[in-house]
This record gives C-alpha cells, sequence and structure tokens, in this order.
C-alpha cells in the first residue's frame, strides 16, 4: 500500500487532505496526517479581538471536525523529516514512512529574532496580534488604554497576511474614533517598504488611506532593536521611532523542523517550484502555503488557490503524468479599512491589484481597489464560508488562476 503523509493540519494541510482524501483508492493509499496541536484558529480572525468585534470562541475548533473518517491523524510533533529515506522522524522517535510528502507547517512569528522585542515590554506595552495570546492581551491593553503614541511596525518581509498590519491601524482609527480619544491617539505604520504595500499601485492607494485617516507612514524603517526602557524602536540605520504602545509583526519564519531536516532557507521556507509547487530538492515532495518560499502572499486565499493546484499535480504524479497545473500566485483579500467598509484586491505575480468588479465582470457584487460596504460584507462572511466550506475542500465558483475580465488597467 502507497503512504501519503502530510505534515501540518493548518489551513493548507487540511484543506489538500479534504480534496485528495475522497479520490484517492483506499485500497491503495494509506493517508496519514501530523500535527502537534489540536486546536484549529481561524487566524484572520484574530485582527478583530483587540477591537471587541470577535472573542477567543470565535476563532477556534477542534482540528478534528474537519478532517474525513479513514485517514490516520497523529497529534505529535516531529523532529526531523529524512527526504533521502523517505520517512519522518517524531520526537517520540516513531518513524513514518512515505512514497509522497506534502509539506503544509505554515509559519509563525519568532519575536526573539529582535534584539530587545521579548524584554520588559512584552506583553505590557509591546503586543502582536498574530497569536492568540497576543491579540487577547492588546484587548485587554486597549479596554483601559487613555492614548499616546501608538505604533504598528513590521519588523522584515516576508509576513503572514501582507494586508494585515494596515487593516490593523485603518481598525484602530475607526475603534478610537468610537471611544472618543482619537484626537489622543497618533498613529504610525511603520515598514521596511518604501510604501504602504508591496505592489506599487495598491501602495498608493493605501498611501492616501493613511494619509486620509491621519496616520503616519514611516517607510523604509528595517527594525534593528527595540530600546523597552525609553519606549522606541531603533532601525539598524540608527533612525527612531517612539512609542507608547507597540504593536509588532515580527520576523515570520518557517517550521523549525524545517531546519533540522536541512530543507529550508535562511527563514526555513521550502524551497518550492512557484508554478507546480514540486520541492525543488525531492520529486515526491510537495509544499503548500505559508511552508514554500513563493514570491506570492502568505494567506489562505493563496493556499485555497495552490490547492487546486496540487490537487492536479499530485495526482498527475502518481500516474507518472507531467505536472500540467500551473499555480500564478493568485492572491484575493479583503481588507477592513473600518466604518462598516472594506477593500478587495485580486493579484497574481504578474499583476498588480487593479480597480474594477470582482468576481463578475462589470457586476460584482464586488469593487476592487475601492472602498465600499459591500467588501466589508464579504470580509465578513468570509468566517462562515472558511469553516464550512474552504477547509472542507468544497469546490468554490472562483478560479484558481486570476482572471483579467472585469479588471480596469
Amino acid at each position: 500500500m502507497k503512504k501519503l503523509v502530510i505534515l501540518g493540519a493548518g489551513t493548507a494541510g487540511t484543506m489538500i487532505l479534504n480534496k485528495l482524501e475522497p479520490v484517492l483508492d483506499k485500497d491503495e493509499w494509506h493517508i496519514t496526517i501530523v500535527d502537534q496541536y489540536e486546536t484549529h484558529y481561524y487566524q484572520p480572525g484574530f485582527l478583530f479581538i483587540p477591537f471587541g468585534i470577535y472573542n477567543k470562541k470565535d476563532v477556534i475548533k477542534p482540528k478534528r471536525d474537519f478532517f474525513p473518517s479513514g485517514v490516520e491523524v497523529l497529534f505529535d510533533s516531529i523532529n526531523k523529516i529524512e527526504p533521502k529515506e523517505n520517512k519522518i522522524i517524531l520526537t517520540n522517535q516513531k518513524v513514518l514512512n512515505y512514497d509522497y510528502l506534502i509539506i503544509a507547517t505554515g509559519c509563525k512569528i519568532n519575536p526573539d529574532e529582535t534584539e530587545g522585542l521579548t524584554k520588559k515590554g512584552w506583553y505590557k506595552n509591546i503586543f502582536d496580534f498574530y497569536t492568540i495570546e497576543g491579540a487577547m492581551g492588546l484587548a485587554h491593553f486597549l479596554k483601559y488604554w487613555e492614548g499616546g503614541k501608538m505604533v504598528l511596525n513590521i519588523t522584515e518581509m516576508p509576513i503572514k497576511c501582507p494586508v494585515a498590519p494596515l487593516e490593523f491601524v485603518f481598525l484602530a482609527d475607526w475603534w478610537f474614533t468610537e471611544q472618543g480619544i482619537r484626537d489622543k491617539v497618533e498613529i504610525s505604520f511603520v515598514t521596511p517598504l518604501d510604501g504602504a504595500f508591496t505592489k506599487p499601485r495598491a501602495s498608493k492607494v493605501f498611501g492616501d488611506f493613511l494619509s486620509k485617516k491621519n496616520i503616519k507612514l514611516v517607510p523604509d524603517f528595517s527594525t534593528g532593536s527595540v530600546d523597552h526602557e525609553n519606549n522606541k524602536i531603533i532601525s539598524w540605520d540608527e533612525k527612531e521611532v517612539p512609542y507608547d504602545l507597540l504593536v509588532t509583526i515580527p520576523t515570520n519564519m518557517g517550521d523549525e523542523l524545517i531546519a533540522r531536516s536541512g530543507m529550508g532557507d535562511e527563514l526555513n521556507f521550502v524551497p518550492t517550484d512557484k508554478q507546480s509547487l514540486l520541492s525543488k530538492n525531492h520529486k515526491n515532495i510537495f509544499i503548500i502555503g505559508d511552508a514554500t518560499d513563493l514570491p506570492s502572499s502568505k494567506a489562505g486565499s493563496v493556499a485555497h488557490f495552490e490547492a487546486d493546484v496540487l490537487y492536479d499535480n499530485f495526482l498527475s504524479a502518481i500516474e507518472g503524468r507531467p505536472l500540467r497545473a500551473k499555480f500564478d500566485g493568485h492572491a484575493n483579500c479583503y481588507i477592513e479599512s473600518g466604518f462598516g467598509k472594506g477593500i478587495l484586491i485580486d493579484f497574481n505575480y504578474d499583476t498588480e491589484p487593479l480597480p474594477g468588479k470582482y468576481p463578475l465582470p462589470g457586476v460584482g457584487p464586488f469593487s476592487l481597489l475601492e472602498e465600499t460596504k459591500m467588501n466589508h460584507y464579504g470580509k465578513i462572511m468570509f468566517r462562515w464560508m472558511y469553516w464550512n466550506l474552504l477547509l472542507r475542500g468544497a469546490e468554490l465558483p472562483i478560479e484558481s488562476q486570476m482572471l483579467m475580465a472585469g479588471k480596469r488597467k
């Protein structure tokens, strides 16, 4: 019997499991999925927790709720992968052999990568919102905060969900207005990029939004250290930004098991063919989601589009056929802009976000690169779609390849 092992039961791993399990002959294939944590987090919801829109129970469910029957599930940590031997060694020394491996181990924040970040100010007046602990701690802090300098700082790229920092400051502008203290809060958006976003046209649009909302943009700031005694962040070229509240997006890195296995780059991301999603170094290993080193966004929509491509290419690989399905870097993101409105962007490797209508040309109902109430509703509806459709591998009426129909150049 052939063996497929999926490492990681987050968004990407769960989606590809649910797509492949129904079509692999159970007399020929044994599927195992491995993850060290039993709780599934709806990570886009972390953004809403500091502002009291969601609470903890809105963003967590047991991972077992989303696994099909007949799949071997192991909740255990992994020591390392030995790709030349086609085996995985768990921390309890159990060995898993595989014929094919799908790596979906994601990425996480590593605040210890920045000098001083996790010293005395950590979770006192320095918070992340990329973990449930950080989001809950920040919610408690904001409940009693009376104002001052709030700095959002992206330490370095790439990061999971590149639009989330923008959403945070847009929602903060709305929330402080609702609390009646917006005039007492100075908001700064401090980024290593040369603008508000990675793509030039969208960067200008978002930069204009920051200006309109009286949020100061500080570009080209490469964070070197945090001086928690004097409440300031310091760049490698010795620029300084003072804060009373620091909301940090620390260095994002792939799982440490990738480093232990000698399979990753300096940030523990796995070298991946940008179109086929096959490992650049091993012909029976595919990579999906945030674990890849692809020049695409690390976001749930990207994992969804990748899953469609990986599904086709996996079936081709096991049948000895060429891998013809190609991932084009497609991403689309709903961006909360505050006050019950949102923005939508749709782009890929080669095409930056453009204005237009989505998903139906000329009809929408969503507007691209524009602020509308409908885009806000799309963001809110996404949580239901995530739990009930996306994780379960359901087919959606959205192409994995980005379409130009409905877009205006």
